[in-house]
């Protein structure tokens, strides 16, 4: 075995180091952990009123019929609520300490072990959380999490290996994104997409009415781009330097202008964080003089790598090589996988998102009365508000993520998957009851606490006013329709649970 001692001691001065990665290194565990920190903020907030034990899809119900998604620790403890706040709570003290860069002055295994923390509490809350926690930013976290523990501590050098296995992991959600675009809506493929997208995603931010009045030619020009840059960019990640540095800063830029026009929880951010794996130190000190060269990678060179440390980045660099095959080969299957797990641990996922650009903004709101008459004028209906979604046409779409607001999120989806879905109902039963905590989760209550008399669900098509529009209206957006689709229904007349 002593043949196998000396190539492991040996392997970091070569192959197995990166010493031009710190900085790379430090925007990838902190910001990472940042983004968990958003994500145990948002289940702490939200968890409860959509999920707990009063929750609109309780987990408890899907944990006594076994059917979570994945490892939790709920199916060993139990579900309440204050063990969800604990998580919680545990999530967001480990993640800051790992933003503040505490644990990375201690040993490597130490950051390791706090990252694998923060995969295995968020795990257990993915696993439970149904409709609202089935996005794929969900387990792009999850993966980022347990992938960038294993960039060790500031006394080991940054492992080559992992690098790599963090640009595949940018690959695999550029690229695939990229190919389901071509495989998916036409839109894409003659370039009109951007025509519809900022005004029909699903929550528009303060930006995005100026991005959709933005004459042809620049919607060309962003769809072209984007399809540089999710198609042909990524593969500049895997070359060496400055070309990886090149490939990174173009993703960068093109998702900060998804950040300026949208709100996508933290999808852009996570993409923005994973892609900094690119970034050299020398490239960046050359570009920002007032950028360290070196911020002690060298002297972890020297100081020399600890056998275990090599064989622990080895044997799990090989276990998500393993993992990510299925993934590679669903990035050429004329049968792509959108957002898809191939494991119950949630590593070596597929990506991708808006295959299809819909092209017809419909809203669902909700309005409610205090009066009990079968013939309720107009003016005695009151709409509820929500925080992010689009309600009031004289309001301006508000900045959130990378906070996720769940509840109006799935708002979005209901035109396109069906209104009549059990947690919905459940929803307007809360409404009806004025139940407080589910009041908590929108912008405003129009009954001030008080339980309206009968509620009704309307869609209206939304669209973004043109300028004229808005100098002579004063609304951000223009609205037709308000067809009726659910009631108006009384409180027994609506399913609790």
């Amino acid at each position: 075995m002593e043949w196998l001692t000396d190539w492991v001691t040996q392997a970091p001065s070569t192959w197995l180091v990166a010493p031009d990665a710190e900085w790379a290194r430090q925007i990838l565990q902190r910001g990472v952990a940042a983004l968990y920190f958003v994500a145990f903020l948002s289940t702490l907030n939200q968890f409860r009123v959509l999920l707990g034990e009063r929750g609109l899809q309780p987990a408890p119900a899907l944990l006594e019929a076994g059917r979570q998604r994945g490892p939790t620790v709920f199916a060993r403890w139990g579900y309440s609520d204050r063990k969800l706040v604990g998580v919680a709570v545990v999530g967001m003290v480990v993640s800051a300490l790992l933003v503040a860069g505490v644990p990375q002055y201690g040993p490597p295994w130490l950051p390791l072990a706090l990252f694998l923390a923060l995969y295995g509490l968020y795990m257990s809350v993915v696993s439970i959380g149904q409709t609202f926690y089935g996005f794929g930013w969900e387990m792009l976290l999850l993966e980022a999490g347990f992938t960038v523990g294993l960039l060790g501590s500031n006394q080991v050098p940054p492992p080559t290996p992992v690098l790599v296995l963090i640009a595949w992991l940018v690959f695999r959600l550029e690229f695939g994104a990229g190919m389901i675009k071509i495989r998916g809506g036409s839109e894409w493929r003659d370039l009109t997409a951007m025509d519809y997208h900022h005004q029909t995603q699903p929550m528009p931010n303060p930006l995005s009415r100026q991005a959709h009045l933005k004459p042809r030619w620049w919607h060309r020009c962003e769809v072209f781009g984007n399809h540089v840059a999710q198609l042909a960019v990524p593969f500049l990640l895997f070359l060496p330097q400055p070309v990886a540095s090149v490939g990174a800063g173009i993703i960068i830029v093109t998702q900060l202008w998804l950040v300026l026009t949208g709100n996508y929880a933290w999808l852009n951010w996570a993409t923005i964080v994973l892609a900094c794996c690119g970034l050299g130190d020398s490239v960046l000190h050359t570009l920002f003089p007032a950028v360290p060269a070196d911020l002690g990678a060298v002297q972890a060179v020297d100081a020399g790598v600890p056998l275990y440390w090599t064989l622990i980045v080895v044997i799990a660099s090989l276990g998500l090589v393993v993992a990510g095959i299925p993934a590679l080969r669903n990035l050429f299957s004329s049968r792509q996988l959108m957002n898809a797990s191939f494991n119950q641990w949630q590593l070596g996922n597929a990506y991708g998102a808006f295959g299809s650009v819909t092209k017809r903004r419909i809203e669902i709101i909700i309005e409610g009365t205090e009066e009990a008459a079968e013939d309720v004028p107009e003016s005695s209906w009151h709409p509820y508000e929500f925080k992010g979604k689009p309600g009031d046409v004289r309001r301006r779409p508000r900045q959130y993520a990378p906070y996720h607001l769940r509840l109006d999120w799935m708002m979005w989806f209901l035109p396109l998957s069906g209104i009549h879905q059990r947690w919905f109902h459940v929803l307007l039963s809360r409404l009806l009851m004025a139940d407080p905590a589910v009041l908590r989760l929108l912008r405003s209550d129009p009954f001030d606490g008080r339980r309206p008399a009968q509620i009704r669900v309307r869609t209206f098509e939304y669209r973004f006013a043109t300028g004229a529009e808005r100098r002579e209206t004063g609304q951000y957006w223009m609205r037709d329709g308000g067809q009726t689709v659910i009631g108006p229904v009384a409180a027994r007349e609506v399913p609790a649970r």
